[in-house]
């Protein structure tokens, strides 16, 4: 029985030395360099949209509206003042189908505090068609 407890007290204290070295070791891996949110920072919003080349809202957070007005260009109206907010956005596929030749681009801005330009075009469209060119694309607002 004596020579129990001491085994269980070797193996008790064997582990209790392991877990710190592991809680040592963990608390170390930490280098610092990932940033951490200041104190009191509030959380991003984030608004999106994917839209279809005539116009039609696909999905969307934060968006709720899209005004077709002329060839690759809309207008989308936002729940919140995007003045100061970072704009993205990108050309889509038509459904898996890449819906024009060559290249694409696309042209975000914000219009007023809750309007968002949208102009989609494809530079090097053979034959006589125009530059603007309506293009099913995705948008992302970050504030």
């Amino acid at each position: 029985m004596k020579n129990s407890v001491r085994l269980l007290m070797t193996v008790g204290a064997c582990a209790a030395i392991a877990g710190g070295a592991l809680a040592v070791s963990g608390a170390s891996a930490d280098t610092g360099s990932a940033p951490r949110p200041a104190a009191g920072r509030v959380a991003a919003t984030t608004l999106f949209a994917k839209v279809g080349a005539n116009g039609a809202l696909l999905a969307s957070s934060g968006i709720g509206n899209v005004n077709h007005f002329g060839g690759g260009r809309y207008n989308l109206t936002t729940s919140i003042d995007i003045s100061g907010c970072a704009l993205l956005g990108t050309i889509n596929t038509g459904g898996g189908n890449d819906p024009g030749p060559g290249s694409s681009s696309i042209l975000v801005g914000a219009v007023n505090g809750r309007t968002l330009f949208v102009r989609t075009a494809t530079p090097s469209a053979s034959g006589n068609k125009i530059v603007d060119d309506d293009r099913p694309f995705s948008v992302q607002v970050t504030c």
